[in-house]
């Protein structure tokens, strides 16, 4: 093989990521473009051709039934911040358990976690509001919130981490230490589990505040919504008033920004060693 067929073999992958990257940054672009049109210029306008609209537009959206549109986003922020807070907590507990104790039957039940991780959450939405209307949580924040706590990927994730993360050696020297097993895992093996969970929790993060069938099924007041949901019945009478187009494309904008504020805070989390926890503690 020649170098010249070599460096066209390399331009192979690079092109696919381009092509890539462009199909996932165009609409990204189009929303970031069009949200700072008038709806007179969305529609009379090159579709990349910036506007002028982009001040009125968020104006408008905050008074749009006295700001119910930020009610949604506090809503969206109760739901992905506790929610994913809960289940980054429960990952840990369990993945944690599941790579550093040995008892009968923990393989079976790391096979269900799995199978949980493989099922899609369609199957599983509605039984969980007969369950909630079971238990008269129906259209509640709760019945939002609890279902999303148990996260199987995040326990796969979390079991998957510990087992690389923390030594068994480190485990029983805590032990031999004297330390309890609630201390162990708090003063020890939690530290070096800190990056696995920061990612645990910003997958969740991003799952929940992108959730919008658990919502849709769950509630029926508008004030409970999250900006997912909020969105979309702005975008259902839209068809009817065609003035809410503009709302709707400034909406999502809007709630793209905290999704990137929390990669950019939380990212330097990924860059800290294993062990340094340990080595604190």
């Amino acid at each position: 093989m020649t170098a010249a067929t070599t460096r066209r073999i390399a331009w192979v992958p690079t092109v696919a990521l381009l092509v890539g990257a462009l199909y996932c940054l165009l609409p990204v672009a189009w929303v970031v473009v069009a949200a700072t049109k008038s709806g007179r210029e969305l529609f009379s306008t090159f579709t990349f051709l910036p506007g002028t609209g982009f001040t009125d537009n968020v104006a408008d959206l905050s008074a749009y039934r006295d700001g119910v549109y930020w009610r949604w986003m506090l809503n969206s922020l109760f739901y992905a911040g506790f929610g994913a807070l809960l289940s980054t907590a429960v990952s840990a507990l369990s993945g944690y358990a599941l790579a550093v104790y040995r008892f009968r039957g923990r393989e079976t039940l790391f096979n269900v976690l799995l199978a949980g991780v493989l099922m899609p959450p369609v199957i599983l939405a509605v039984p969980q509001y007969l369950l909630m209307a079971k238990a008269d949580m129906a259209d509640s924040y709760l019945s939002v919130l609890l279902p999303l706590i148990l996260s199987p990927y995040g326990v796969y994730l979390a079991r998957i981490y510990a087992a690389a993360a923390v030594p068994p050696d480190v485990v029983e020297a805590g032990r031999m230490d004297g330390g309890g097993e609630w201390r162990i895992f708090r003063s020890v093996a939690l530290p070096m589990m800190v990056p696995g969970l920061v990612t645990v929790f910003l997958f969740q993060f991003v799952a929940v505040w992108n959730n919008f069938l658990l919502p849709y099924i769950m509630l029926g007041d508008d004030q409970k919504f999250p900006v997912t949901l909020g969105l979309y019945t702005l975008l259902q009478q839209g068809s009817n008033t065609p003035a809410l187009y503009t709302l709707v494309i400034t909406g999502a904008l809007l709630a793209v920004l905290p999704l990137i504020a929390l990669f950019l805070v939380i990212q330097r989390f990924w860059s800290l060693d294993l062990l340094s926890g340990a080595v604190k503690s």
